[in-house]
């Protein structure tokens, strides 16, 4: 699963460590899912999705074989 997280962190000029505090997970965290070695949970996307104001889908993209 890919996603847009370090795009949209960099659009509102927010670390790392301010998105994991923000979201309530370790900085390793979100340097894991922006690298794209760790797919989040559903109640994780659903957080970061909330602080970014968009959808889930906005922000996560499946590949075909990932479904």
């Amino acid at each position: 699963m890919e996603n847009c997280i370090a795009a949209l962190r960099k659009e509102r000029q927010i670390s790392q460590a301010e998105l994991a505090e923000a979201v309530a997970v370790t900085r390793q965290t979100i340097i894991s899912l922006e690298s794209g070695r760790y797919n989040a949970s559903l109640l994780l996307a659903h957080r970061i999705a909330r602080y970014f104001g968009r959808a889930i889908e906005d922000i996560f993209f499946f590949a075909e074989e990932d479904i």
